[in-house]
């Protein structure tokens, strides 16, 4: 595993934020999306210690769920492959084939047994009663959710700030299904403001984080003091899921042509432009501030 055990930490470098870097000189991107290819940023952080329990365990595979054009689903089939672990795919439609997109004939091709379920069966998936029905198929498998947001993943999370000074003002992070999130808050000082910047419109992302926290096992004044740092940017002004906007595409192109860093339209873009919005708005000019990129593909 030592391959993707850990990102160099020279990986954290300034971040050229469009006409900011005249006014910010502490700005930084940490970029965890160099860390593989295909299993992408906090695709590992939160793959990672999954797949040590099914090792540690003698488990046979992974069993894990994704719509049609599933990052996560693409990172799991890559990780069965590199760490030699069966891999099994519920995909939401059951008019869907493996032969329907890239993202499933590669998933296929890596050797991920995929199997397309009616979006009517798909809601029922993180039911218990559910997985335990899965499990009498694929015995000794191990069941990781959709986007990969268990326990492991968010520890797995947490790590990134492992690899830096940790000592910043302000954190900025694309959210998907929070666990990378709530693995960036549980690790960082209590005097470092987390921003989240969901990529679904309307998402409760406070909400959300506390439901996953309590989960988790934590109690609920833990919880509130944690939350406490967390602040939302909205970006539903900037397309819905997967779509993007003309602003949103022309900043984009404008960040990779003036910094040479790759960025995705459904988490990094949006992200990246709200951070840039909010530190202007609040004029955060002095303050030491940290971009997690997040990988991910356009």
């Amino acid at each position: 595993m030592s391959e993707l055990n850990k990102i160099p930490f020279e990986h954290l470098s300034n971040v050229h934020l469009l006409n900011l870097n005249d006014q910010i000189t502490n700005l930084f991107i940490k970029r965890d999306d160099l860390i593989h290819p295909l299993i992408s940023g906090n695709k590992w952080r939160k793959l990672k210690y999954n797949i040590l329990h099914v090792q540690q365990n003698n488990l046979e595979g992974i069993l894990t769920f994704g719509g049609a054009y599933s990052n996560h689903l693409l990172a799991v089939a890559m990780a069965g492959k590199l760490f030699n672990i069966k891999t099994v795919g519920l995909v939401r439609g059951d008019e869907l084939t493996a032969k329907s997109n890239m993202i499933l004939s590669y998933c296929d091709s890596l050797g991920m047994k995929l199997k397309f379920i009616s979006r009517e069966d798909y809601q029922f998936k993180d039911e218990s009663e559910y997985k335990q029905e899965l499990l009498t198929v694929f015995e000794n498998y191990w069941v990781i959710p959709e986007g990969g947001g268990n326990y492991q993943g968010v520890i797995g999370c947490m790590d990134i700030m492992t690899e830096t000074t940790n000592d910043f003002d302000y954190i900025c992070v694309a959210q998907g299904t929070t666990a990378t999130s709530i693995g960036i808050l549980l690790a960082s000082p209590s005097t470092t403001k987390l921003l989240v910047c969901p990529s679904l419109k309307g998402f409760d992302s406070i909400t959300e984080m506390k439901r996953k926290m309590n989960r988790f096992g934590f109690d609920n004044e833990f919880i509130e003091e944690k939350i406490s740092q967390v602040s939302v940017l909205p970006t539903d002004d900037l397309g819905s899921y997967g779509k993007a906007t003309d602003a949103l595409k022309q900043f984009a192109y404008l960040f990779t042509e003036n910094s040479g860093i790759p960025i995705d339209l459904t988490y990094n873009a949006k992200a990246l432009l709200k951070l840039k919005e909010y530190i202007e708005l609040n004029g955060l000019y002095d303050k030491k501030i940290l971009y997690i990129h997040t990988g991910g593909f356009s």
